[in-house]
């Protein structure tokens, strides 16, 4: 996270509001959408500029719940 550029802070509102995505290799990718940025807004967790970080940060999550990495997407999240 710190090579990244990326606070705890940030992390843990992409856990709670972002969309699961499975990966079919035994991780769950949470990523932050327009859906989950509207939660965000709505509730009143970030406005403006401190929204516009969450947009393409994804945190890879293994099943025994530890976070494997996370990053800032560049382009678009591959489904297979």
């Amino acid at each position: 996270m710190q090579q990244r550029g990326i606070p705890p802070m940030l992390v843990d509102r992409v856990l709670r509001y972002g969309r699961e995505v499975h990966d079919h290799h035994g991780a769950t990718v949470y990523l932050i959408d327009r859906a989950a940025r509207a939660r965000i807004s709505r509730e009143g967790e970030a406005r403006g500029p401190e929204l516009e970080r969450l947009r393409g940060v994804y945190v890879v999550v293994a099943t025994d719940g530890a976070i494997r990495t996370v990053g800032h997407r560049t382009r678009r999240l591959r489904r297979h």
